[in-house]
């Protein structure tokens, strides 16, 4: 599979079955966390795995809209950040989650990225849950588990090449 197949094929996978994610798994997803840039290789990243299936379902609750995916998750990965380490620590933290979505979906698992940092309250309850030091910043919350949803691939003929600009931005709305 090359990368390119590997990200039309990943999407937001927001229902699971109950079958667990194997430790193995999850390994292999953090060891390509660890291995996602990061600004002057200060690695700020800090990630709690979750298992125990009444803190999942008590993530679920965590977001008016955006969290119902841990009902069914059978794991999930918080990705809280150093913030004294780097002002980049959000791109740090961004580029660390989409290294965990994409190796989620090669592993044969679902994934959805749940936004936590300045949402509705959802960063401190899960510092409350998870134990997370208020020097922490929680940037988001990964819910994980084999797929009980099937997506299409992203259609590449349909993608916004419009958004596109070469040498300097130009405006596509004339088109």
């Amino acid at each position: 599979m090359t990368f390119r197949d590997l990200c039309a094929q990943r999407r937001s996978i927001r229902r699971y079955t109950n079958q667990p994610v194997e430790q193995d798994k999850i390994d292999y997803m953090l060891q390509c966390a660890l291995m996602s840039p990061s600004s002057k290789r200060t690695n700020g990243w800090e990630f709690v795995v979750i298992r125990d299936e009444q803190t999942l379902r008590q993530l679920s609750a965590i977001r008016t809209y955006g969290s119902g995916m841990f009902d069914t998750a059978t794991a999930g990965i918080v990705i809280a950040m150093n913030p004294s380490l780097t002002d980049t620590w959000q791109a740090d933290g961004g580029i660390a989650a989409e290294h965990i979505l994409l190796a989620a979906e090669e592993q044969g698992l679902g994934a959805c990225w749940c936004q936590v940092y300045k949402r509705e309250g959802a960063e401190q309850m899960v510092r409350s849950l998870c134990g997370i030091p208020e020097t922490l910043n929680v940037l988001c919350v990964i819910s994980l588990g084999y797929k009980d949803e099937e997506r299409r691939n992203y259609d590449l003929d349909k993608l916004k090449y419009e958004k596109i600009h070469h040498e300097t931005y130009t405006s596509n709305h004339s088109r």
